[in-house]
């Protein structure tokens, strides 16, 4: 049975599943669904166009599925999806999208950090954390297994690849490669996500070929298409080098240097 707070807001036309919990004066506009077990503190709103997964928990003062901060939106129908066991804290925002991809989400398994915010069409991946202040622009793409320092922005239309670290207080403009450090103002890749990688299981074999991999794009003085001919020709054919080769050919920002 869900439990909610005689203050709370909530309409009538909100799904809200088996053992919910809703605090204080939180919102919960209609239209919502809210998946099992999940918590909502003090004073959050989940506006019109919100799907919570499963077993999250959202923080006192977030805001999630609010119009986006785009000035040629006219109210279309638009959505946010949050994944099952994700953390929303204190003063997060995640924004619906645009009629550009109609859907802003947020994978499972991940942190948003306090006064974090999440732009309209924005796609974060699983296991994903985001942290304190991070503000990003619309239509950036996060992988599975990043993570983000405090106080980065990042541009508009990023790319950002699997089982990256990202460092705090950084500019983002361009996109930034599967499994490596970013760091540096201008921003600039930092080596391989090595401690990251271990964490995860990967093995030190596969570490030397991606570290080969990189040695090749950014220590070689290859233009990037001779960089990615040299990989393909040159390093073992693991996932993760399809990975790196497909990630920064499909790159429209360019990537980092």
């Amino acid at each position: 049975m869900s439990k909610i707070h005689p203050s709370a807001v909530v309409d009538k036309d909100a799904e809200i599943a088996e053992n919910v919990q809703i605090g204080p004066y939180a919102i919960i506009e209609k239209g919502v669904k809210i998946g099992e077990r999940t918590t909502i503190a003090s004073h959050a709103v989940v506006a019109e166009g919100a799907s919570i997964g499963k077993n999250c928990r959202i923080f006192s003062g977030a805001v999630i599925a609010t119009v986006p901060q785009d000035l040629k939106f006219g109210n279309e129908k638009t959505f946010v999806e949050i994944g099952d066991n994700t953390t929303i804290r204190e003063y997060a925002t995640v924004n619906r999208a645009t009629t550009h991809s109609y859907y802003t989400r947020v994978g499972s398994n991940c942190l948003l950090m306090a006064y974090s915010h999440i732009a309209h069409d924005c796609q974060i991946g699983n296991n994903v954390v985001i942290a304190n202040a991070v503000n990003m622009g619309g239509h950036v793409i996060i992988a599975d297994n990043v993570g983000i320092g405090g106080l980065t922005a990042i541009h508009q239309f990023v790319k950002i690849g699997e089982q990256c670290f990202v460092g705090g207080g950084l500019r983002v403009n361009k996109d930034i490669p599967p499994f490596v450090l970013a760091m540096g103002e201008p921003i600039t890749f930092g080596g391989l996500n090595a401690i990251g990688l271990k964490r995860r299981g990967f093995s030190d074999t596969t570490l030397q070929v991606l570290k080969h991999a990189y040695k090749i794009i950014y220590r070689s003085g290859l233009t990037t298409g001779q960089a990615l001919k040299k990989i393909e020709e040159q390093s073992d054919s693991i996932p993760e080098i399809e990975t790196i080769v497909s990630f920064i050919r499909e790159s429209e920002r360019g990537i980092i240097r």
